[in-house]
C-alpha cells in the first residue's frame, strides 16, 4: 500500500470555475461511448486496498469529507423541527471542542438537501451562513409526474430559496435509447433552474448497463448539468464504485473535449468513514484536486457524518464513542 497524503492545509481553498453551459447534442459522440464492464469492475475491486490513510492524515481527509456532505433528510415524516435540527448539525457538524483541537473551527457541511416543502424552513434555519439549500425536485424519486408540473416544481423551489436543484431524469429515455428526448428534457430543466445549479440524478441502479450509465452521463452534461449524481437513494442499488468510475471518466472526457468542469455526487449507501476515504482517493486519482471541493464533489448522505465523528473522536482520545452520541440533531 502507498500512503495518501493529506489535502493541502487539511482543507483546500474554494476554487471557482466557469459553469457548464452545455453544448449541442452530438449523437456520434454518444454512439461511440462504450463501457468495458469487466475491466471497470476489476479496477473498482482494487480501490479499497490501494490507499492507506492513518493518524493526522486520516483526520484531515475526514474533515475534508465533512465539508463535502449534502446533509439530507428525505422522509415522508419530515417535520419543520427535524429539518431545523438537521440545519443546526450542518452549521456545526462536529462538537466545537473537537473542531478546535483539530484546528478547524467554523467547519460546515457542503449543503442541506430536503424536499421542496421544507426549503423555506431550511433557508431560514441557515440564515447567516453560506450553506446552500438543495431541493429534490421534478417528481422525486420516480420522476413520473407530468412534465409541466416537474418544471413548475423547479420554479417553486428556486423562488423559495433553493440554490441547488437535484432533478431526476426519465429513466425510460435511457432504456429506450431515446437520447434526443433525454437531452431536451435535461436542457429544459437546466433552463428552469436559472442561477440555481442543477444536479442530474441518473438513478443508475435502474439503467441496466454501465454503457447506459456512461451515455446518460454524457447527454446530461451536453444539456448543461452542473453535477451528475448516481441515485435518489431510494433505488435497490445506489452509489457503487464501478458506477462511479464510469461517471467520473465521462466527466474527464467531457472536460477534455469542452474545457468545462462538471461535478459528481454519489448518493445512497455511503455510510462509513472508510468508504468516504475510498471515494475521495478515487476522485483525486481520476480527476485531481479541483474535484475535492464542494463546488465539484458532494456526498449524498447523513449517516456518514456520524461515523466520521466517531473516527475523529477516536483520533483525539484513542476511544470509540457510542453511535447514539452522534445523532443528527
Amino acid at each position: 500500500m502507498t500512503t495518501l497524503s493529506p489535502p493541502v492545509s487539511g482543507l483546500l481553498p474554494q476554487v471557482t470555475h466557469a459553469r457548464n453551459p452545455g453544448m449541442a447534442l452530438d449523437l456520434d459522440w454518444v454512439a461511440a461511448v462504450q463501457a468495458n464492464t469487466s475491466a471497470i469492475e476489476r479496477r473498482a475491486a482494487t480501490l479499497p486496498g490501494r490507499r492507506s490513510v492513518k493518524k493526522e492524515w486520516q483526520a484531515a481527509w475526514l474533515l475534508k469529507a465533512i465539508s463535502l456532505i449534502d446533509l439530507t433528510t428525505l422522509s415522508g415524516d419530515d417535520t419543520a423541527g427535524r429539518v431545523q435540527r438537521l440545519c443546526a448539525k450542518a452549521r456545526q457538524p462536529v462538537s466545537q471542542g473537537m473542531l478546535e483541537k483539530l484546528g478547524m473551527p467554523g467547519l460546515t457541511t457542503g449543503a442541506v438537501c430536503v424536499y421542496h416543502d421544507m426549503v423555506e424552513t431550511a433557508v431560514r434555519a441557515l440564515e447567516g451562513t453560506s450553506i446552500p439549500v438543495a431541493a429534490v425536485s421534478t417528481g422525486f424519486p420516480a420522476g413520473l409526474s407530468p412534465f409541466r408540473l416537474r418544471i413548475a416544481e423547479i420554479g417553486e423551489s428556486t423562488r423559495a430559496g433553493a440554490r441547488e436543484i437535484d432533478i431526476v431524469i426519465s429513466r425510460r429515455h435511457v432504456l429506450t435509447q431515446n437520447w434526443q428526448a433525454l437531452y431536451d428534457e435535461m436542457a429544459e430543466m437546466r433552463a428552469a433552474c436559472g442561477d440555481a445549479h442543477v444536479k442530474a440524478i441518473l438513478a443508475t441502479g435502474e439503467l441496466g448497463t454501465l454503457r447506459n450509465v456512461a451515455r446518460a452521463s454524457l447527454i446530461c452534461m451536453m444539456a448543461g448539468a452542473d453535477f451528475i449524481k448516481t441515485s435518489t437513494g431510494k433505488e435497490g442499488v445506489n452509489a457503487t464504485l464501478p458506477v462511479t468510475l464510469t461517471m467520473v471518466r465521462c466527466i474527464r472526457d467531457y472536460e477534455a473535449r469542452t474545457g468545462f468542469k462538471v461535478g459528481y455526487k454519489p448518493a445512497g449507501g455511503i455510510a462509513k468513514a472508510k468508504d468516504a476515504l475510498v471515494y475521495l482517493s478515487l476522485m483525486k486519482d481520476e480527476l485531481g484536486h479541483p474535484w475535492l471541493q464542494p463546488d465539484l464533489f458532494r456526498f449524498g448522505a447523513s449517516s456518514l457524518l456520524g461515523d466520521i465523528e466517531r473516527q475523529l473522536e477516536h483520533h483525539l482520545t484513542g476511544h470509540y464513542s457510542a453511535a447514539n452520541r452522534h445523532a443528527m440533531g
